[in-house]
């Protein structure tokens, strides 16, 4: 689950909201992993044993980069990987391979994200830990990828071949991940349907059980 920067998932709101995605996960007997604002990363982590992810990590290696994201300090401070390539902060094709590279050395998860099946195929090719596929215009709205375009999941899980897929944008009842299962994908991606949510208990919870009921057909 991505907390991205929204007011309910950063700061004192990231750590209440870690809490509660720890609980579905022990009591649904769910992996559930959220990434955080870097900021939030220690007291996250801290806080939770569910896995923390940095929202972003760059390039850089040790030195003089001022404002860059260094994987070393996002994983001192408790983050077991990070997302890659997200639509909200993209990065060149060449940079993306060698952060995945950074991360591995350093034995962190890469989940690279990718806008479309095409897109996705030259990704793989880097051997990230993850694929996520999410178009660009359905995140963050009230339609779901497996239902306004089902063809774009089952066409990336073909691409993907041995690499685990997940899919995002828009994805927000049980009915969403049953599909998304169904496609092929070992989980999703999401964001504001749980962050933003009155009650993100029960609905993370909707969503969980709607990737458990898939896994016992």
């Amino acid at each position: 689950m991505n907390f991205k920067a929204y007011e309910n998932g950063v700061g004192r709101n990231a750590v209440k909201l870690a809490r509660i995605c720890e609980q579905v996960a022990k009591k649904e007997k769910a992996n559930i992993a959220v990434a955080v604002q870097p900021a939030d990363i220690l007291a996250v982590s801290s806080a939770v044993s569910i896995p923390v992810l940095a929202q972003h990590v760059d390039v850089v290696e040790f030195g003089a980069h001022t404002g860059w994201v260094l994987a070393e300090s996002v994983q001192e401070a408790g983050a077991v990987g990070s997302l890659i390539n997200h639509s909200e902060l993209q990065v060149p094709e060449t940079m993306i391979s060698q952060i995945v590279k950074r991360l591995r050395s350093l034995g962190m998860i890469s989940v690279v994200c990718a806008g479309n099946p095409a897109q996705e195929v030259r990704l793989a090719k880097f051997k990230p830990n993850l694929l996520a596929i999410e178009p660009p215009d359905l995140i963050g709205g009230k339609v779901s990828v497996s239902q306004a375009r089902p063809e774009i999941i089952a066409q990336s899980v073909k691409n993907a071949k041995e690499l685990p897929v997940l899919c995002g944008a828009g994805i927000h009842t049980r009915e969403d991940v049953q599909t998304a299962a169904q496609l092929g994908v070992q989980g999703i991606l999401v964001a504001s349907g749980v962050v933003n949510a009155k009650d993100p208990a029960k609905v993370l919870t909707e969503l969980v059980r709607g990737l458990k009921r898939n896994s016992k057909k």
